[in-house]
């Protein structure tokens, strides 16, 4: 049981030899930590024996008391606590900080009981494992650890994030949340939103991105089915590391331009691939790298191993180094035939069979970091005291909030109904009707980033553009949103795709 103080016995040390305050009815003792505050001595000083709960939220994250928890000597007399620690696993009671189906009060035809399971283990899990790593290596650039690759991969996380599918089938699944065979899209969309929750967007893609988008063309357009079983087994455990090697700095959502060649050998047992790639998420630690190259007639797409002439160097991005993003060079590289995906001359299939799933995750992401951003804005405009008043007291502050949040719930909408459809349609469906609104959606929910990253800057000022404290998420948020803007499909790509769909359809009306 900790002790309990008055505000008069607190008041009583303010001196050099004994510092004391309260914070949200705690005592903390900081006598031992004035020389080591990083703020300085003074900001503490003036605090001395006081109630300094205001000042502290004024410039601290709820989170630094964790930090320093051993300093905390006890409570205040007949009070407790009144800010709310979340515990992992836990919902956030901040208005519009959960999509409206994690409301109690609202309801939503789309998720049953298996998909609130899922979403609670997943919040557990990545609270519990995902986000502390998350933090660290987006600060020190290292790749996601091994130890974290094999836990993701004892749950079944790796096999979820393709989507559903016979690869789920007979997987334990976080400890039995939701059954293979009844995995669908928006248990897709729930581990898209609860895996981004750490807000490490270098990490984010650092998290074995490289697989979600590559190993699908092994899964669907390997011919030799032994060694696709092999393959597939190995990336799945965390043994090996695979990416999607098809950008190039001559071709981006260009394909048809890419220049990597692959010449057959005399005998034709093997291609010589020559050429290089640019921007591969993963390519630097990668194992496995899917890769779209020209052969004679037309694009096709290889599955080349690390080894003699493979060369990956890392690219300096606006995101974390913890990417793993590479330069890579093939350099006469030997690669036998059996490891042509799909038909020769025909890769473009390949390539494009997985892109409305990259793109829709995508949006699934995208539109959770968002929505942490405006929870985010809603704290600290509660919290920030400017001119004597708090910032949500001043209406620019709540018009700049409105839009915020009418922009993420609508594109949240959206990504709903559509995934839905994706629900109800086969995969041969999807691809004739929903590349166009796929596209519309991923460039409506980055554009809604580009505003909402832009207003939040704003709200938090100068903490907004510092890396560390109060605005460190939001920093983070409007230094790499554009990754979603490009990365997939650029914004002006996908808008032009949209239409072009929509023109397809179009019947002979007129005014």
């Amino acid at each position: 049981m900790s002790k309990t103080y008055t505000l008069a016995e607190v008041g009583k040390h303010n001196t050099e030899e004994s510092l004391w305050f309260v914070i949200d009815s705690k005592v903390y003792d900081v006598t031992d930590f004035v020389d080591a505050h990083p703020g300085g001595e003074s900001v503490l000083r003036q605090v001395a024996g006081k109630d300094a709960t205001v000042a502290f939220y004024n410039l601290h994250r709820h989170e630094v008391l964790s930090k320093y928890e051993d300093l905390c000597i006890g409570t205040l007399e007949g009070e407790k606590p009144q800010v709310v620690t979340p515990k992992p696993g836990d919902l956030s009671l901040v208005p519009y900080a959960e999509p409206l189906w994690l409301s109690p009060v609202y309801k939503s035809p789309y998720y049953n009981e298996s998909h609130r399971r899922l979403q609670k283990a997943m919040r557990v899990f990545t609270d519990t494992y995902v986000t502390p790593e998350a933090q660290q290596r987006e600060l020190d650039g290292k790749k996601i650890s091994q130890e974290l690759v094999d836990r993701m991969s004892a749950v079944g996380l790796l096999h979820m994030r393709l989507g559903p599918g016979k690869h789920l089938h007979g997987v334990n699944l976080l400890d039995g949340a939701v059954k293979g065979e009844e995995f669908d899209y928006f248990h897709d969309l729930i581990m898209s939103q609860e895996g981004v929750r750490a807000n490490a967007r270098g990490f984010q893609d650092g998290q074995l991105a490289g697989m979600v988008i590559g190993l699908p063309c092994v899964m669907n357009y390997m011919k030799d089915q032994k060694r696709k079983k092999a393959i597939m087994d190995e990336v799945f455990s965390g043994k090996k590391y695979m990416c999607l090697a098809i950008t190039e700095a001559f071709a981006g959502s260009d394909v048809a331009g890419l220049r990597t060649t692959a010449t057959k050998t005399p005998d034709g047992k093997h291609y010589i691939v020559n050429g290089t790639k640019k921007w591969i998420t993963n390519g630097v630690f990668s194992d496995y790298f899917i890769t779209g190259v020209k052969t004679e007639k037309g694009l096709s797409v290889l599955i080349i191993e690390r080894g003699e002439g493979v060369e990956t160097k890392p690219i300096k991005t606006s995101y974390s180094p913890a990417a793993g993003t590479a330069y890579i060079t093939f350099d006469n590289v030997k690669v036998p035939v059996e490891n042509l995906l799909g038909e020769e001359n025909k890769g473009i299939y390949v390539i494009l069979s997985n892109f409305n799933h990259e793109r829709w995750t995508m949006a699934c992401a995208t539109i959770r970091q968002c929505r942490t951003i405006v929870e985010e804005c809603l704290k600290w405009s509660h919290q920030r005291l400017v001119f004597n008043k708090r910032l949500i007291e001043q209406p620019v502050i709540r018009q700049k909030l409105a839009k915020m949040i009418a922009l993420v719930e609508s594109n949240q909408s959206w990504l709903e109904t559509i995934t839905y459809q994706m629900c109800n349609m086969p995969y041969k469906q999807q691809a004739q009707h929903l590349g166009g609104p796929i596209g519309l959606l991923k460039m409506s929910i980055t554009r809604a980033a580009h505003e909402i990253a832009d207003e939040a800057v704003q709200i938090f000022g100068g903490r907004g553009l510092t890396q560390s404290g109060m605005g460190r998420v939001v920093e983070m948020f409007h230094r790499t949103y554009k990754f979603d803007a490009i990365l997939g499909g650029s914004e002006e790509v996908l808008a032009d795709l949209g239409v072009r769909q929509a023109m397809r359809q179009m019947p002979n009306a007129k005014l």
